[in-house]
């Protein structure tokens, strides 16, 4: 991302995000990384750490940020439209991890700090940006609780993912695929699962058409 000439922070940041990880495997998630980033893109040091106010969490939020992006970019409607719903979240979850493998040390240190207690908020609020990123880019088109359920379930898939992935040396990640299509598997399930103990609308009690039997009772 190219920056304009005099940058809001919010551009900094956005073209800052992806830089910074290739830093951090060496300095971190620190100011030291964030000035190598900065010089980089030509914007002074100072105005950078002014854009993340020293947080290192929000030095990891940009880059996260910058894989949603990257991931909204590369699934297009055209791109989806042919493929079932498990195999559009399967695509999209390894689309995360591919972006993430080339600094995957960076990836691992970025965990360990929103694993902290103190950032648990800010984790939450990453894992559940993250699922909600994917389930739109999915095409989803759900509401009420189903909303919710769909993000939260995803959510805990990715994270799990996640772990498995980082400490995975098998040739192409074997296992990280394996253990995500597993997950992804008894996600399915369960969905079907409900389906099938969803009470049938017709057999659901309704005001309605109790009192509509009463007025016009059955032949």
């Amino acid at each position: 991302m190219s920056l304009p000439p005099d940058p809001t922070l919010d551009e900094m940041r956005a073209a800052l995000g992806p830089r910074l990880p290739a830093h951090a495997v060496f300095d971190g998630w620190s100011d030291a990384a964030l000035a190598r980033a900065a010089e980089e893109i030509g914007v002074d040091p100072a105005e950078a750490r002014l854009a993340f106010g020293g947080d290192r969490v929000a030095m990891i939020d940009a880059w996260f940020a910058s894989i949603d992006a990257a991931m909204a970019e590369a699934f297009t409607s055209e791109r989806i439209a042919t493929m079932k719903i498990r195999a559009r979240i399967r695509e999209l979850v390894l689309f995360r991890l591919a972006a993430a493998q080339p600094h995957r040390e960076a990836a691992r240190s970025a965990l360990a700090i929103l694993a902290m207690p103190r950032h648990a908020a800010a984790a939450t609020r990453l894992g559940w940006r993250a699922a909600d990123a994917m389930w739109r880019a999915a095409g989803d088109t759900s509401a009420d609780i189903a909303w919710y359920t769909k993000r939260t379930t995803l959510a805990a898939v990715y994270v799990a993912t996640l772990l498995v992935w980082l400490n995975d040396d098998s040739e192409g990640q074997t296992e990280t695929r394996a253990f995500l299509d597993r997950r992804i598997d008894n996600v399915m399930q369960f969905e079907k699962l409900k389906a099938r103990l969803r009470p049938d609308p017709e057999r659901r009690f309704s005001i309605a058409r109790f009192l509509g039997r009463l007025r016009y009772p059955p032949a």
